[in-house]
């Protein structure tokens, strides 16, 4: 159960984390978002690396390339998503980032040769379903975003699951220092120009969420890529599907939004997709890993 437990603590974080860029993409620009979020990322991994020796294990990697895409798959995730959520509500562009898990499966069956059951397939169909059955209303009710928005959803979606799979296929290699490092890297190099010139000084608040948006996405991250260590992309992909339930937590929680007997219904299946996929796992040792 370790690697579902992890993907689920992964997504809930990203959850907050896009909850807050909803946020701050109102009154702030992307890269100067993205820019404080990757340099809080490296911060507070180069001052664990101080306070405790080696912490994360060796920057080195025999796998270059592998992380050099993963880097820009995140870095793109991050930007896209962001705009995305800047022109769509977050129910709509979950709807499209929904899709991940197909993606999940056909990219772990065309790059890592991992057999996908058909069972795998069937489950995420079901959770599908159920997050198809939560947002329906809100659609069919006439709440539109902008085509752009779609676009970027579509291209963060892809990007997404890209990361997904790439991790577990830099499984072996220890440590988290380098699936933090390098893409946080890029990313501060990438945003380093657009954000400076796009800088507008944040107010306290602002700049507090911004920080917070680094450690949630290196926590977030961390768990993810934990995850795929555990257990095989076929295994975790319907667990994706738990954002609905995350997405309805917040919505409760922060916002005081009470969930309507719809969304309710939707994530009760989704839930089900969730158990079933595991406990299907559980009774196929083989095909866990």
């Amino acid at each position: 159960m370790k690697g579902p437990i992890l993907m689920l603590a992964g997504i809930g974080l990203f959850g907050l984390l896009d909850a807050i860029s909803k946020t701050l993409s109102a009154d702030y620009a992307v890269w100067q978002v993205l820019l404080v979020r990757f340099a809080t990322i490296l911060a507070v991994v180069f001052a664990l690396r101080a306070a405790i020796p080696g912490w994360g294990g060796s920057l080195r990697t025999r796998h270059p390339r592998i992380h050099a895409v993963r880097a820009v798959a995140m870095l793109g995730s991050a930007t896209f998503f962001f705009l995305a959520f800047s022109h769509l509500p977050l129910v709509e562009g979950y709807l499209v980032f929904f899709t991940a898990p197909f993606f999940v499966l056909a990219l772990a069956a065309l790059l890592l040769k991992e057999a996908v059951p058909r069972t795998a397939w069937g489950w995420v169909a079901v959770g599908f379903g159920g997050v198809a059955i939560g947002l329906a209303p809100g659609l069919l009710g006439g709440a539109g975003g902008a085509a752009i928005g779609y676009l970027w959803a579509f291209c963060g979606t892809l990007c997404y699951a890209l990361v997904f799979v790439l991790n577990r296929s830099l499984r072996l290699e220890p440590g988290m220092a380098r699936v933090l490092v390098w893409p946080a890297l890029l990313g501060l190099l990438a945003m380093l120009g657009p954000g400076l010139w796009h800088w507008r000084a944040p107010e306290a608040w602002a700049l507090a969420l911004m920080v917070v948006n680094g450690v949630l996405v290196g926590a977030a991250t961390a768990c993810l890529a934990e995850a795929f260590r555990h257990a095989s992309a076929a295994r975790l992909a319907p667990f994706g599907y738990s954002g609905l339930v995350w997405s309805t937590t917040y919505d409760l929680v922060l916002f005081g939004h009470l969930p309507g007997w719809p969304l309710l219904l939707g994530a009760a299946v989704v839930v089900l997709s969730c158990v079933m996929s595991e406990r299907e796992a559980a009774q196929n040792p083989a095909g866990k890993s």
